[in-house]
């Protein structure tokens, strides 16, 4: 029986699939941040640079500033970052330069695992990343195999894949990153094992989501045959997510495998962000029942749950169902890309205005346009015929064919001044400009945070915010705090 490790992913991909990313601000992370430091997890699945971009947009923190204080109170536990090799933030493909500067940054703000993923499965690019990872100073890279259901992604398929990661000297690991949660027992067994003899004593890992509920018995067959299992904590485990942390630890302690975590101390975690989500009114996963049509539109829970937050916001919920089903076919028509990012973002889009829209492809976001273009690779499938030839029709397709090579940092320095750091360069150059001014106007994030305080801030802010109060008064036995409000200032308390 095998020594199993254990990757936590509640920060980054938990929330992500649950929560859209914008479930976990700075303070939440850095409050318990210092306990799963302890439980033993061999590293956080930590962020992203779509996860760093909703730092900005959705609460004005700075992710640079995010990611050192995180590391400061986590010394012991390394913090993983997952990119895909060519982009950071922004969709436009970046200059090998800029994604350099890019790498080196992570490491010196505190990030020392990076996941290798080219949604293409690039191999070339992939090993190109990973020696520029390695240049940057990253101490462990990570080769993904995305898993899909397909006529060519056959066990072979794979473990060709692992066979040429396993020949890079900077790729230190590989994992099967199962992002829709697709992968059997049945095939786990077939597939880990070609992988696992392809690899040549290379470390293996498994990342399965429990979308359709299948990843929480494949992992009971895979601790067999992999290093290191990914889970989640808590409310952020199930669902969309991944395996709830404690039950996979109860499971592969039975089956008689080790598990070198602390019980105590990883119920702690489980217990601060059921606090948390009851605070702020977030939902827990829970166990997914079955469904085969999965099976055909693939598409992850981050994606699900952003799909199902932009219907919402057009008061369109009730036609979720329509546009996964559209999404099949949009992928299908696109060449079945691998359901990974930044594909499961450009095709569900794409089938969301076909759905809400008056004809199919009538709109077309500028990345699927890039996409049919050819800027992100060889699609697995050829692009059906009808629809490259509508969407290359399209006058912005002919705008977007046009576009100049990516800009490199000394080019960006001269537009963005010598002046500001590297970092702030960095976000200035993916992000909008009024987005960047209102996180640097908001100052440091704040750095402490409790989930029983929260109902209490709230009335307390909703009060302040009324003209017609002149005098708070707060009491429970023993305490009795009063403020005086004058010109909408505190002017005693």
């Amino acid at each position: 029986m095998a020594n199993i490790e254990l990757v936590d992913v509640s920060v980054r991909d938990g929330n992500q699939s649950l929560w859209g990313a914008t479930g976990l601000r700075t303070a939440q992370i850095l409050q318990i941040a210092p306990a799963m430091d302890r439980v033993g997890f061999r590293a956080l699945d930590y962020t992203s640079s779509t996860h760093m971009g909703v730092a900005v947009r959705n609460f004005r923190e700075d992710p640079w500033e995010r990611i050192r204080l995180t590391r400061q109170a986590m010394p012991n536990t390394a913090l993983q970052f997952i990119g895909t090799g060519f982009r950071f933030i922004s969709w436009e493909t970046a200059h090998p330069d800029f994604m350099q500067l890019v790498y080196d940054r992570l490491v010196v703000n505190g990030i020392d695992r990076v996941v290798v993923l080219d949604p293409m499965h690039d191999i070339d690019a992939a090993v190109e990343s990973a020696r520029m990872l390695r240049r940057a100073g990253v101490r462990e890279i990570i080769g993904a195999l995305v898993y899909t259901i397909s006529e060519v992604h056959d066990d072979a398929f794979y473990a060709r894949l692992a066979q040429q990661m396993a020949a890079c000297p900077d790729i230190d690991r590989v994992y099967v990153k199962d992002p829709a949660g697709l992968l059997t027992p049945e095939r786990a067994r077939s597939l880990l094992r070609a992988v696992r003899a392809a690899l040549a004593g290379k470390p293996l890992e498994l990342h399965s989501h429990c979308t359709i509920g299948l990843s929480p018995i494949t992992y009971t067959v895979a601790a067999d045959l992999v290093d290191v299992l990914q889970v989640a904590c808590g409310p952020l485990s199930n669902g969309s997510s991944l395996p709830d942390a404690q039950r996979v630890v109860a499971n592969l302690r039975e089956l008689g495998h080790t598990v070198d975590v602390d019980d105590r101390l990883l119920g702690k975690v489980a217990d601060y962000f059921n606090r948390l989500a009851e605070a702020e009114s977030l939902p827990s996963g829970t166990p997914q029942e079955y469904d085969t049509s999965f099976l055909r539109h693939q598409v992850a829970g981050g994606v699900l749950s952003t799909t199902r937050r932009q219907l919402r916001a057009l008061d369109m919920e009730p036609r979720f169902d329509a546009v996964m089903e559209e999404v099949g076919q949009v992928r299908a028509e696109l060449g079945y890309p691998i359901m990974v990012t930044p594909f499961p973002q450009m095709v569900c889009s794409q089938a969301l205005f076909n759905v809400i829209g008056t004809e199919r492809y009538a709109n077309v976001p500028d990345q699927v346009i890039r996409y049919v273009l050819g800027n992100f690779g060889r699609p697995a499938g050829p692009i059906d015929p009808d629809v490259r030839d509508r969407i290359l029709g399209l006058p912005r397709a002919r705008e977007l064919a046009g576009e100049p090579p990516a800009p490199t940092p000394a080019e960006l320095r001269k537009q963005f001044g010598s002046l500001i750091s590297d970092e702030e360069l960095l976000l200035r150059a993916t992000m909008p400009a009024d987005q960047v001014d209102a996180m640097i106007a908001s100052g440091p994030a704040q750095r402490h945070y409790t989930p029983e305080a929260q109902q209490v801030l709230r009335l307390v802010d909703h009060l302040a915010a009324r003209q017609d109060l002149a005098e708070l008064t707060v009491e429970k036995p023993g305490l009795s705090i009063t403020a005086r409000y004058r010109k909408e200032s505190v002017v005693d308390a």
